[in-house]
Formats: structure tokens, sequence, C-alpha cells
């Protein structure tokens, strides 16, 4: 950001493009999924099911909700992205038979056996940029500082 004295000559530096943390945040995802796109490809997966996968990954047998939470989805975006997971023989959905209301997700053995087939993603990723382990390791911290401001 500029710290220049505000004056008539740059009282709108910051409006620019250049000086927006949303612009630079919005740039870096769309253009790191971009990235992701192609190791995807061969699993049959967008980035958003790649998460999915990710997070259960982390934790198996989760409801919606929980997965929704996880990962900031709604319900409506979550929905048709499981039952291409489930049409691909990943997870199945099963509706909870204690409370109807409450679906839960798992993998199947076709989605826990890609668990072992995706390590090779992010260090693929992390080779296409030019980036060390450390300053990897800054950004990652200071992007889950922003995620924690955010989402408080």
């Amino acid at each position: 950001m500029n710290s220049q004295p505000i004056n008539e000559e740059n009282k709108f530096d910051i409006l620019k493009l250049d000086n927006q943390l949303c612009f630079s945040l919005y740039v870096c995802s769309k253009e790191i999924i971009r990235k992701y796109k192609t190791l995807l490809e061969p699993y049959g997966l967008t980035y958003t099911g790649y998460i999915i996968m990710m997070a259960l990954w982390e934790e198996d047998h989760i409801t919606i909700k929980n997965l929704g939470e996880k990962l900031f989805l709604d319900s409506g975006t979550l929905t048709p992205l499981l039952k291409k997971l489930e049409a691909q023989e990943y997870i199945v959905r099963n509706r909870s038979k204690k409370d109807e209301r409450n679906v839960y997700i798992s993998l199947t053995k076709k989605g826990k056996d890609l668990r072992s087939e995706a390590l090779c993603i992010p260090e693929q990723l992390i080779s296409t940029l030019d980036v060390d382990m450390n300053e990897g390791k800054q950004m990652l911290d200071q992007l889950h500082k922003l995620m924690k401001i955010l989402t408080q």
C-alpha cells in the first residue's frame, strides 16, 4: 500500500488495482486453480472436487453440513459436486437412520485409493512455482492468518 501523504495528485491511488488485497487474492486464486486443472484432469476432478476429497481424507463419514462448514461452501454449491463425485464412484451419500435430515458423505474404496495416487499433486504444483519452501511456508502462514481474520 502507498504510504505517501494524501494530496490531490495521489488521492485516488487507493483505488488502483495494484493496491487492492482482494484483487491480488482473486488473481492468485484463479491462477493457482488453473495450474491445478491439468494435474487433476487424469482423476476427473475439478479443484472443488479435489478439496472435497482432501476434506474427506481428513475426516471420512461426515455430514454435508459439516463438510460445507469445513470448505466454506453452502449445500446448494456442494450438492451438485457431491453428485458428480458419487457418479465417479469416489463417494457415497447416505441419509442418517436416526435423523433423515442429515446426509452423510463417505469415501468408497476407489475414493480411499485415490488418496495414495494424489500424493504427487501438491509436489507437482509446487514445482510449477518459483518459490522456495521457506517462502511458501511464510505465505501459507500469512494466508491462514488472513483467513482467521476474515472468518471470525
